[in-house]
This record gives C-alpha cells, structure tokens and sequence, in this order.
C-alpha cells in the first residue's frame, strides 16, 4: 500500500512545431519540489467525546524512494504500527494505520513550508479534527482516567490452570461499593504497564464519572495472556471438569473478580463490539450468578450463514482477507506487541484481487502464515467447523438482562444481532433483553455521532441518543439500581426507521403490526405489487462474466468501505450485467419492517451462479443535496441502497449439501437477507437489482459447480442467466409492510 512521491508537475512543454509557428511563451516556473517529509512528526486529534489524544508518526524514505512509517499514541501505549498508504498528491498528504481495527485513516494538507499538516482522521465511522507538526514533540495530555482510577494488572488462573492477563481500572474513591464491568476482548487490552492508562473506561465517555470498577482482559491466547487462541471457539456443552471454552473463562474471570477485588457489591456487567460483542454473547451460555447484565453489540453468532466470513455461502473476500493482513493467531510466546501488517503495495482492491486469480492462491500471498484463513477458505460449506461456533443453539435459560445492540448498515455484523435476538425470543422467553437497531455502521454507535453514512443523512445525532437513554440507563439501573422514576421503561426493540429518520418502539421485531407484502419482478423492468401477467415477455437476462465482475463500490480501496451500504448504486445499474426493476413514483409512504426475502425462478447456462439482490431507494430528481455533499454528486436520482445480499446458487435447498444447476432449467432460489426498517417515501421509486457478482466484497463465482477453493483459472466461465418473470414462475420479493 506504499506509494511515492508525487511531485507537483510541470505544463507539457509545447511541441517544437506549435512553438515555432507562435510567440515563445513566457517562462514556466520550475516545479514545485517535494516537501522533505522524512522524520519524527508530532501532533494530536480531537476525539469526537472531546477529549485530545496526542499522536505521532516517523516518515522514512521519499524522494525516489517510497515512504515507510510507524504510527504512536503514548498515551494508550500504541507504538511502532506501521503505515500504509503514505500518498502525497501535490500538498494533500494522506496515510492509514491498518494494523489497528476500525479502518484508522488520515487525509489533510500541508502547509507551504511542508513543517505542518492539518486535516482528519476517521476509524469505525467517526471523523475528528487531526494536526500534525515535524520536529514536534507529543505533549502529554491530562488523563482523566489516571486523575480518577488507580490500575492493577493481575493474571487471572482459569480452572486449566492457564492464566489471563487482565487490566483492572479501579475507583480512587472508595466511599461505597462499586459494580464491576468486564470486557474481554482479542485485539489487546492496551496499555500495558501500572502506570500506562486508557483514555477512558466503560462503554462510552458517559461512565467515566460514575466510578464503575472495569476489566479488560486479554482471550486466551493473546496478547499478555496464556494458553492458546481458538477462533470463536466453540461452546463445549456436557464438558468434563477441567476442559474448558469461552464460557468457563468468562465465569472463572467474573469469579475471581468478586472475589479478589475490594469494594464491588457483587455485580457484573459485561459488553463488547464485534469480536469482543462475540464473547459478550458467549458469556450469556451458562453465567456466572454475579453476572447480571450484558450487552453484546455487533457480536457474531454464525460466521458461514450470515456474519463476517460468509453470506449464504457467499465467501465475503475482500473483508476476510484484509482482516488477515493485520490479525494472526500464531505467536511464539505472550506479548503486549502487535504483529506487523502485510504490506499489500496498492489502494486498487479490485484490480489487485482479480489479478490474484482464483482465492486458492492468496494463502501465499498472507506466507501461510495464518491457519485460520486457511480453515475459512477450506471449509466452504456449512460443515461441523461452522455449525459448532454457531451461539443460537447455546441461547438457553439466559439469566442476565440482554441489551443487543446493532446498526442498519454494519456490513460485518448485521445479521448477529438479528439472530441473538430471535434465539432469546425462542430459547429464553423469560430473560429480561431488549433489542436496539440504529443507522450506524460497524461499532458506529460508539465512535461516531451517527448523523450520516456516506450520502445517507438521518437527521439528528443518533449515537450520543443511544448512550444517553438507552445503554448507559440499562447499566445504571441494573448494576446500581439507580433508575429515574420520571423515565418510561425501555421499550423491547428501539429501531431506528431510515427513510423517516426516526426513532421507534416496539414490543417485538418483526412488529407485530407488520403485514406480508410481495414485490414483483417484471420482465420489462417494472416492479410492482401486482403479479406478472400471462402474454408478457417471459424472463430478463444477462451475460455474466467472471473475468469483468460488477464492482460493488465506485472507490479505490483495498479491503471494504463502511460507506458501500448506503451507497449510490447508479454506477451499477447502467451495467448490461446488472438488471433493474423499479416501481412508478409512489402515491404514499412504504413502510418495510422485518427481514428481505427474494424468491428468484432463474435459469443459468452453467451449472452455478451466485445471486446478488439489492433494494433500492430511489429518490425524486428534485431532490436537495445535504450538506456537505461531495462534489458533482446529486442527490436527484439517489439509488440509495438499502438492503443487498447474496447467495450461491448450489446452496439454496441445503447450506451443508451443494447442488448443480442443470443448465437452462428454470429453478427456485430463495434466500433471506437481513431486515431492514425503511420507509420509501412518496413521490420516490423501489428499485430491486439483480446481478451475479459484486467483487471484491464477494469471491468470483466460476459459475461451473466445484469447490471454488479448488478452483483453477480455466474453470472461470461466461453463463448467461435468466430470472423469470411468469404466472408460474414468478419471481419476488417478500417482505413485511407496516401501515
């Protein structure tokens, strides 16, 4: 991902014939040289909870030499992260931090001197105000945690005898007794060392004063911690005394807490977002007594069917692989440090994955050095790897209060907090937990102010509500008891309704209000609620070809943009590979609540095809651009998208039993794709696009059927296909409507 240097460039000098027949132009300036940037930088960014976090980089090389970096925050004890991405464009400097999770990036511009540079960072969806100096040295910034919390750092014995290093930030004040708030966690507890403290504790900047005693704590096999890593290691139900999984360390941890720790009053609460979201569920699988709340957000409960590495069996490339270049399981004893990220050496992820060929051959690329790619990319069916760290099964007799939390848009971890719900509604209809679905991407609810996705703008700042009156509530008057007795009782589901960008309660998800309602595909391109017709054209087709798959983002980047599920898909939809079928204008609002289910009778000339199914908002052409729209972008015309999925063909009976196509057969394919709650307003169109590829956030389909892993690039294969559009055969999607 490095690049070099690129300097200001001079006019094309004129040829000698033009020159000749004109007057000699004026003298043009030599150009512009390139700032020396090599050396030591120093600065600080603007958090958006307001807090200022000192930050520094070293620049080595430039010139003809590319750039190389290292990236340090002293006051979280971040250091030596390498950069990547070092691009200077004239005075506009950008570079991003890959080994650290949440897409850390910066872009700004330097001053003309070429000593100062001003601009922003972003990481998991929030943007803040960033400066950097050369020569400058990282001033040390008062810590409000250090002026309010002493620190511990203990190595916690589970019952195998592994133990696990565990920071412990307890309350200067100790006045009364305190709960407890855990979080455990495989990307490092950081900072390390007694005297080396978090900017801030809890789940938001909102628990800072409340004086909780938190614990973060390295998973087994990482970091600081002993033992070995498991990835989403399974929930080993009926175990014998001393064997061990998630939830046995989870209960020695919370164990071993109240027990050790003076001044708690016997309660734990537990939250976590993604991976750390993923053993917050985990936790929930035979609790400890003193475990009383629990919020997993974005956790991921079954990574074949719908979370981070497949979709229906869609294999999610570009995320998976770009995870990888970061994140390894192997270590050759305990460390605080981080691995160095894989370098890639280009921005361009689409070019660069399709001239890697078949994703059998990226292992080389990551050396081999990560088993567990290795596992994802063999086990390519729902078999006993998947199915044995799928958590709905293990959603049984939940003690704890649950707050799941989620975002409309993450595209890592929609359909986990979907699922947990629905497993705690079925397995454990007593358990006290509530659902809360909001317009945020991955984590967006804790990073960023939640006002906007890319184009797609929601009216208010959605995330400092969520804090406010959801999450820190259900903590306060749980672990504490301290409820506000003016206050309503948190409704069971708070979703968030873009469209109508506002807030709504309900008392169970899907709404109980919510009526079945189908969405027809013509063959002419219209999308109705009335049923095709006998006498019209029969079906709509495509060619489809793996070596020109349908991008699914306009940007040039390597692994995934937040911003693609909201994106404007108008580049897609003039492809001949992509077919659209939209409504007329609609007479009044439609409201859809609850999951997408396309019904596709298709037809292939191969003997597989994935299926990729987007729908659409599409906005009237008089439409008002919001503020801080990008250049040359309107907002007339949006196709915003809502809601996309995919599923490979040969799965769609038997996630665990692939099947052929027999060529030119017309075959159901049904799927589902997570819900939504979106309110199509009138005047604008629903537009559905189906297409069979949608690179590099899905891995090419040969369209032959076989083991894509095994694939070789001969395999890869043009097919035309057909969905039809009949009495008989027709094609849809289902849905729920709520008037």
């Amino acid at each position: 991902m490095l690049r070099p240097l690129i300097p200001f460039l001079g006019l094309a000098p004129l040829s000698m014939a033009l020159a000749a027949q004109q007057p000699a132009p004026p003298a043009q300036a030599a150009p512009a040289p390139a700032p020396d940037l090599a050396g030591a930088w120093g600065g600080s960014a603007k958090l958006p909870n307001g807090q200022s976090l000192g930050m520094s980089i070293t620049l080595e090389g430039g010139g003809k030499e590319p750039l190389t970096g290292t990236f340090d925050v002293p006051d979280q004890g971040v250091r030596g992260f390498a950069l990547g991405d070092i691009v200077l464009e004239g005075r506009k400097l950008r570079f991003s931090v890959p080994g650290i999770p949440g897409g850390l990036a910066f872009a700004g511009e330097l001053s003309e001197d070429g000593r100062a540079w001003n601009g922003t960072g972003t990481q998991g969806g929030a943007t803040f105000p960033s400066t950097l100096t050369k020569g400058q040295a990282v001033a040390a910034t008062p810590n409000p945690v250090e002026q309010r919390y002493t620190k511990r750092e203990v190595m916690i014995p589970m019952r195998d005898g592994v133990k696990l290093f565990t920071s412990i930030y307890v309350p200067k004040d100790a006045s009364k007794p305190r709960p407890i708030l855990l979080q455990r966690t495989p990307y490092s507890v950081g900072p390390y060392g007694p005297d080396k403290f978090r900017r801030g504790v809890g789940p938001s900047p909102l628990f800072l004063d409340q004086d909780y005693i938190v614990a973060y704590q390295d998973v087994r096999g990482r970091f600081m911690s002993e033992g070995t890593f498991d990835e989403c290691r399974p929930i080993r139900e009926g175990r014998k005394a001393g064997e061990i999984d998630e939830t046995t360390d989870t209960r020695d941890t919370v164990e071993w807490l109240v027990k050790n720790l003076e001044a708690n009053n016997g309660k734990v609460g537990m939250w976590g977002i993604s991976y750390p979201g993923h053993y917050a569920a985990q936790a929930l699988s035979g609790s400890h007594p003193a475990l009383v709340a629990v919020s997993p957000q974005a956790p991921m409960m079954d990574l074949w069917v719908g979370d981070d590495s497949y979709h229906n069996g869609a294999f999610q490339l570009a995320a998976t692989f770009s995870f990888f270049t970061f994140f390894t399981s192997n270590r050759e004893k305990p460390s605080p440090d981080m691995p160095r990220p894989l370098q890639i050496g280009t921005r361009d992820g689409y070019r660069w994955f399709l001239e890697q060929g078949p994703i059998g051959n990226l292992d080389k690329v990551l050396k081999g050095r990560e088993p567990i790619w290795r596992a994802m990319v063999e086990h390519d069916t729902y078999d006993a790897y998947w199915k044995d760290r799928d958590l709905r099964p293990h959603m049984k007799g939940v003690k704890p209060a649950v707050l799941t939390v989620g975002g409309w848009f993450d595209a890592e971890d929609l359909f986990g907090p979907l699922a947990l719900y629905a497993s705690l509604e079925k397995q454990s209809p007593a358990t006290d937990h509530r659902l809360v679905m909001g317009p945020w991407t991955h984590g967006q609810w804790a990073s960023g102010d939640g006002s906007r996705i890319g184009n797609a703008t929601f009216g208010a700042k959605t995330s400092a509500w969520y804090q406010k009156e959801i999450e820190f509530r259900f903590f306060q008057e749980r672990l504490k008891g301290e409820a506000d007795p003016k206050a309503a009782p948190l409704a069971k589901v708070n979703a968030f309704a873009t469209g109508a960008n506002e807030w709504k309660a309900f008392e169970a998800w899907p709404p109980k209000a919510a009526r079945p309602v189908s969405l027809y595909l013509h063959a002419d391109g219209r999308l109705g609620f009335e049923k095709p017709a006998a006498g019209g054209p029969a079906f709509a087709e495509y060619l489809s070809d793996p070596a020109k798959p349908v991008p699914y983002t306009q940007e040039i980047t390597f692994g995934y943009t937040r911003d693609y599920m909201t994106e404007d898909q108008r580049f897609a939809s003039t492809r001949p590979d992509v077919l659209v079928f939209q409504t007329e204008p609609l007479a009044e609002d439609v409201t859809l609540a609850g999951p997408v289910k396309p019904e596709l009778f298709v037809s292939t000339t191969g003997t597989d095809a994935d299926w990729i199914v987007k729908l659409i908002d599409v906005f009237p052409d008089d439409a008002k651009n919001p503020p801080d729209s990008p250049r040359g972008w309107h907002a007339g015309g949006y196709q915003m998208l809502v809601r996309g999925d995919a599923l490979r063909g040969k799965f769609r009976d038997d996630f665990s039993n692939p099947k052929p196509y027999e060529p030119n057969v017309p075959t159901r394919s049904a799927f589902t794709i997570p819900d939504v709650l979106h309110t199509f307003r009138k005047g604008h169109r629903i537009m559905v696009q189906v297409q069979s590829s949608w690179f590099p956030l899905v891995d090419r389909n040969p369209q032959v059927f076989l083991s894509i892993p095994k694939a070789k690039p001969e395999d890869f294969r043009k097919a035309t296909h057909r969905v039809y559009a009949t009495p008989a055969l027709p094609s849809r999607i289902e849905a729920l409507q709520l008037k």
